[in-house]
């Protein structure tokens, strides 16, 4: 069908599209077609070291090559609007974001406005008036645990050049929270679940000044925020200053908003309500 969109989803930090199956699922059997991309260094291209598998080796995989490094933010982009160009050709596309993802989609936003008929935020970062960085600074920011990864954290991200998590802990304080902060509305089962989908690998580039919304492209594709009531992640605060900030930015072509009550994470594992809400802007 040449009219009906097509959703391409795009994955966040340590993600991957394997992540977005569950939706992907209630999404066809409510007649729509998706795709689930992965960023460059993710999914299959991913590095799952020896010493990551068990019994693990710590002080191996602190110094194990990552093939993430040097992936840049504009490296995902161009992995995006490839995918785009694709889809573009059966039809419209409405290109959502979650987490990290946000800022790879606002990139692609700003680069090739013309492949994307809506963009959609679900609890991503859409940096306006400052970089992704920037934020964490702010005081929306200020009761997001910063060490609920650092204690599993391995290697120095300066000299591996790739952010590394060892989501393969047994540390029951560290899984705690972490568990509070990307998934406090799931069973332990389902959160453990879901970490096991988790790469111990994330580039560390997320943008600059240069890669904030830009209201000459980026600000003139129709848009959707989704607020998660309760992310402890990216704060409700946090998501709601980003959605003023952009209608600030382009106040002719503000956010619709929408909001479903979930964690950082439990919206993936538990689909329902955010496919049928996702279902809805095919409409728009």
């Amino acid at each position: 069908m040449p009219n009906q969109p097509t959703f391409v989803l795009v994955h966040g930090a340590f993600a991957n599209s394997f992540s977005f199956a569950p939706l992907q699922a209630e999404l066809c059997l409510l007649g729509h077609r998706s795709v689930a991309l992965d960023l460059p260094g993710h999914g299959f291209d991913a590095t799952f070291a020896a010493a990551y598998q068990a019994p693990q080796d710590l002080d191996a995989l602190a110094t194990e090559p990552g093939r993430i490094k040097g992936v840049t933010l504009a490296d995902n982009a161009a992995r995006v609007i490839e995918v785009l160009e694709r889809a573009k050709q059966n039809g419209p596309t409405i290109l959502v974001g979650h987490s990290r993802g946000g800022a790879t989609i606002t990139a692609v936003g700003n680069a090739r406005p013309d492949l994307i008929d809506r963009i959609a935020y679900v609890s991503a970062w859409c940096p306006v008036d400052l970089d992704v960085n920037g934020y964490y600074a702010e005081p929306e920011m200020a009761d997001v645990d910063p060490g609920a990864f650092l204690s599993a954290l391995v290697g120095n991200p300066a000299e591996l050049g790739v952010l590394r998590v060892n989501f393969r802990t047994a540390e029951p304080r560290t899984l705690a929270a972490m568990k509070q902060a990307i998934a406090a509305d799931l069973t332990d089962d389902e959160f453990r679940t879901f970490l096991n989908t988790f790469q111990p690998d994330e580039n560390l580039d997320v943008g600059t000044s240069a890669d904030r919304t830009r209201a000459a492209t980026w600000g003139r594709i129709p848009r959707t925020y989704v607020r998660l009531a309760d992310d402890a992640s990216i704060p409700l605060a946090m998501q709601d200053r980003m959605i003023r900030e952009a209608d600030v930015l382009t106040p002719d072509n503000p956010f619709d908003v929408a909001t479903l009550e979930s964690s950082h994470l439990s919206w993936l594992v538990h689909p329902g309500p955010a496919a049928r809400l996702l279902a809805n802007l095919a409409t728009h």
